[in-house]
């Protein structure tokens, strides 16, 4: 992913008001992160440990989300350990069900679409194998680091095109 300033990042988001996206706490020592690892950036607001954002190229743009973690509602949520985005599996808290509001009128109407994702958000870096996860052993794989980009990469493309789906 191309590095990006904070005009860019903040202009990339479609499932919240230019206002929201004016607010949004942006990482810290943005123009310093690996951008060579970083298919998608992804990041939680450390002031608002309940959010989160995930920014990606989709085609030929850029597109963000703000996310959630789902509030009240039945408890009785599937825990996993196994992120639905790299398959990376972490122990305890390390994923996360995290909801984006669908864009369009479904959006205002509420509806949302949730995956169960790092709670950090550092994906790529799991796959690329820059940051570890705290379980004992990695899952073993035949695929290639590339090809596990490029699932991620589909996985991520498939959840923003549910969260940009109006119809």
């Amino acid at each position: 992913m191309d590095p990006l300033d904070d005009h860019d990042l903040r202009s990339a988001f479609v499932n919240c008001s230019k206002g929201e996206a004016r607010r949004i706490s942006l990482p810290r020592g943005l123009a310093e992160l690996p951008w060579s690892d970083l298919d998608f950036l992804g990041w939680r607001d450390p002031g608002a440990p309940d959010r989160g954002y995930l920014v990606a190229p989709r085609g030929d743009e850029v597109i963000g989300v703000t996310l959630r973690v789902p509030q009240g509602g039945p408890r009785s949520f599937v825990k996993t350990t196994i992120c639905s985005l790299c398959l990376t599996g972490h122990p305890g808290s390390g994923v996360s069900l995290l909801a984006a509001r669908r864009v369009g009128a479904r959006g205002r109407d509420g509806d949302t679409v949730g995956a169960y994702m790092c709670a950090d958000l550092a994906c790529p870096l799991y796959v690329r194998g820059r940051k570890t996860s705290a379980l004992v052993s990695r899952y073993r794989e035949s695929l290639t680091v590339e090809e596990r980009v490029d699932r991620m990469l589909a996985n991520v493309d498939d959840f923003l095109g549910k969260v940009l789906a109006e119809g």
